[in-house]
């Protein structure tokens, strides 16, 4: 779907409060813009108080990886948009190491808390309000890394691969609520963490290139926003539990 070609679809969002976690750059700056071409107002988060919103958003600093994050974020959704009807869990990440054993305990704690549990403990707090209104549409924003997973980022894969599991569960527990709930697995895309990947190949295989992309680039930011547009719009309303990879063919071979 292409969001700039057309004005319905540009205004798609038009009334919609939407909450993106760690929309401050990289693929979730690209979903908060999305949303706000579409009509939506959009509270976003991150780690840092330094960092900054895309302009037109809502700002709040806070580390999901906690409950008294995720209570904080939960607490400005209400106070500055007075409920959602999207929510994006977006914040994720890790540090990659050599070799799976080389990864401290408190790194696979931090992964499962920020990759899986932030998720959980938000929807917690929000599904409620959701259901009483009868609807609200969630994305889980995972990896497409997640079947064919390298020891370097275990604890990252092995966490998201738990958050798909649950976003499954939780599409068919809300279902009768009138809530759907997706999951979006991006490949290899432009941002920083990308580029980290990419730099721990090269450590790893010395001058062996990485596997090429079938469709001939790495993703961009607003590729996977698109994806992400397109599962929160009236378009996917029957659409529930799903999980739609975005990698260009990489993943599948």
């Amino acid at each position: 779907m292409t969001t700039t070609e057309n004005g319905a679809e540009k205004r798609a969002l038009t009334g919609k409060r939407a909450l993106v976690t760690g929309g401050s750059r990289g693929i979730g700056a690209a979903i908060v813009r999305q949303f706000l071409k579409a009509g939506a107002e959009v509270l976003t988060t991150a780690r840092s108080a330094e960092s900054k919103a895309p302009d037109g958003a809502s700002f709040v600093q806070a580390d999901v990886r906690t409950l008294a994050g995720a209570e904080a974020v939960a607490a400005a959704a209400q106070e500055v948009l007075g409920g959602v009807d999207i929510v994006v869990h977006n914040a994720g990440g890790a540090r990659p190491h050599q070799g799976s054993a080389t990864i401290p305990d408190d790194e696979w704690l931090d992964a499962l808390n920020l990759n899986l549990l932030s998720s959980v403990r938000l929807d917690a707090l929000l599904t409620p309000g959701m259901a009483q209104q009868g609807s609200g549409a969630i994305v889980h924003v995972s990896s497409a890394a997640v079947p064919t997973p390298v020891s370097a980022f275990l604890h990252y894969t092995a966490a998201k691969a738990a958050l798909e599991n649950y976003s499954r569960g939780l599409a068919l527990e809300l279902a009768p609520s009138g809530i759907r709930v997706n999951t979006v697995s991006p490949g290899r895309t432009a941002t920083p963490g990308g580029e980290a990947t990419r730099e721990l190949w090269a450590q790893v295989h010395g001058d062996a290139a990485a596997p090429a992309v079938p469709l001939g680039r790495d993703g961009a930011p607003d590729d996977i926003a698109d994806a992400v547009l397109f599962l929160v719009s009236g378009k996917a309303q029957w659409l529930t539990g799903s999980s739609l990879v975005v990698d260009g063919g990489e993943f599948h071979r």
